[in-house]
């Protein structure tokens, strides 16, 4: 189970608590996807899917067999992705590796049917809230009303193209306010039970 999986790695992970859980999150239902392998679920080449794993997760050398050496997960399976994966790498909070890396992921997971903190297969969307703020606090002070990630991001990108899709220039007053700031609940893909499991710092 996807589960186990997150716990085996977490339990012999290295690194920082909060970032060795929102890579296990996502390398866990990654691994789980029966239709495509890590990399190509996660938008990552296979340099760097190794490089996260060796980074977080030195103890779990198998997890990384059979790779194809020369997947290459970062190319492109939708028009916006790449603008989208530019947006977050420009809002970095401090253009570490590790940005770059989420970037890439997010980008993906993004473009998946669910609710982004469930395809990240995180525990809650307190988890993707506390991601943005770490790593692209920009984006995360930019949606002060705290609207859906995914809505957000794209209304980012229509903006930057002088694209309007707003039906109303007051949210508030839009018949669409449920659809962008309603709330996400749902289960975690990975059958987290509470955040509890999160080891925040």
């Amino acid at each position: 189970m996807a589960i186990e999986t997150y716990r085996w790695l977490v339990a012999g992970g290295y690194g920082d608590p909060f970032d060795r859980h929102v890579f296990a999150c996502a390398l866990a239902v990654a691994i789980a996807d029966p239709l495509r392998p890590p990399a190509v679920a996660l938008g990552l080449s296979a340099e760097c899917l190794a490089a996260v794993a060796g980074r977080y997760f030195p103890h779990a050398p198998g997890l990384l067999a059979g790779l194809d050496p020369d997947e290459d997960g970062m190319a492109a399976q939708a028009i916006e992705e790449p603008d989208l994966r530019s947006l977050l790498i420009a809002n970095g909070s401090c253009g570490s590796v590790e940005e770059a890396w989420l970037a890439h992921i997010i980008a993906r997971r993004s473009l998946e049917p669910n609710h982004l903190w469930q395809d990240l297969g995180l525990s809650s969307r307190g988890d993707l809230g506390q991601l943005m703020r770490r790593h692209f606090a920009p984006l995360a002070e930019a949606n002060f009303g705290d609207m859906k990630w995914k809505k957000f991001f794209y209304r980012q990108l229509c903006q930057a193209e002088n694209i309007v899709i707003c039906k109303s220039p007051v949210c508030e007053q839009c018949d669409d306010f449920r659809v962008c700031f309603g709330t996400e609940d749902g289960a975690s893909l990975l059958g987290h039970s509470h955040p509890a499991e999160v080891r925040p710092v």
